[in-house]
């Protein structure tokens, strides 16, 4: 019989994730001390996560979310809404500090890549390119134009500030990054 996940243990060591990140930083992170902190053994978490940086994934999943962009018909206001959950879970936070970190690790380990795209980064994409669909089929956009490249644009200033740190991540660049996109994406006028 193969008996139910507890969710009162991934919450405490979500949780506990979360702390430990914003107190020692990323790399001084363990399982060992995610455990201690969370009251439970390191086995229930190697059961659950097969790593410290996978456990990270499941944090940045946790905390920015990822279904971000809601779909009003108001396609300016949807697009300022979404990327703002990625402004707002990125600045002066504790997953903001350790996306770096992450980063790295996330190009050095092709298995968690793809758990981090899988987890977070695809169904965000899918959440707003499901807005951008309707707004398309609605003919407020227009029809032909690269979503992929389109998506990307999107979300592409905010990861650059929170990776580089060189400007502020605040509410005027997620209304500037989606101006700029939408743009790009306004009606051909038929002649």
């Amino acid at each position: 019989m193969v008996r139910a996940r507890d969710e009162r243990i991934d919450d405490a060591v979500l949780s506990a994730t979360l702390e430990l990140l914003g107190e020692n930083g990323y790399a001084e992170l363990s399982i060992g001390s995610v455990a201690t902190k969370a009251g439970v053994h390191r086995p229930a978490i190697y059961r659950r996560w097969p790593s410290k940086r996978h456990l990270v994934v499941d944090v940045v999943v946790g905390h920015i979310g990822t279904d971000p962009t809601p779909d009003t018909g108001d396609l300016r206001a949807d697009l300022v809404a979404g990327i703002t959950t990625l402004v707002v879970g990125l600045s002066e936070t504790v997953v903001g500090r350790i996306l770096p970190a992450l980063v790295a690790d996330l190009a050095a380990d092709p298995e968690l890549a793809r758990d981090f795209q899988s987890a977070f980064f695809q169904p965000r994409r899918d959440s707003t390119a499901a807005v951008l669909e309707s707004a398309r089929l609605r003919g407020d956009i227009r029809s032909d134009f690269d979503l992929d490249f389109v998506l990307d644009a999107l979300a592409s200033p905010i990861y650059y500030r929170a990776l580089f740190r060189h400007l502020p991540l605040d509410a005027l660049l997620a209304e500037q990054s989606v101006d700029s996109v939408l743009l790009t994406l306004t009606p051909h006028e038929n002649s």
